[in-house]
């Protein structure tokens, strides 16, 4: 982080709209996630009094079988009729550049109380959150990326 900056819990809080998602497996390969699909429609808000809400939608939620559960991968959540949305309060580590959040209410009654951590940069109205997880077993790194709209 270059000095000029200030520290990511000075810089997160707002609201986000989603850009991109997108995993890539250890080969190298980019693969879609299944249950919210290659291009969600996402919502991400933290306010400076440590509580956050997150929504996220597959765009076209008339394509293929969305009624399937997914089964929510490694430091990750899990998607129902392709809408996935949870809330909680969240702490950010300055030094490492990552946050943790603590899902206080979930879409998912089994994601209740999970602790979630991603590797977070906030750049101008950019945020990119990197994080490792699997979809369908699968071992992959996904890089979402923000643009701040409040």
């Amino acid at each position: 982080m270059r000095t000029s900056e200030p520290p990511l819990s000075a810089s997160l809080p707002g609201t986000w709209e989603l850009l991109s998602r997108i995993d890539v497996t250890d080969a190298g390969v980019e693969r879609a996630e299944p249950s919210l699909g290659a291009d969600p429609v996402a919502l991400l808000i933290y306010d400076r009094a440590g509580h956050f809400s997150a929504q996220f939608m597959k765009r076209d939620r008339t394509e293929g079988d969305v009624s399937r559960p997914s089964g929510a991968g490694a430091n990750n959540s899990r998607a129902v009729n392709g809408y996935d949305a949870y809330f909680g309060t969240y702490s950010v580590d300055d030094a490492k550049g990552t946050v943790t959040q603590r899902l206080l209410g979930s879409l998912s009654a089994e994601n209740i109380g999970l602790m979630l951590s991603r590797e977070m940069t906030v750049d101008g109205d950019r945020l990119i959150i990197r994080l490792r997880t699997s979809v369908d077993g699968e071992p992959v790194d996904r890089t979402l990326t923000w643009r701040r709209i409040g």
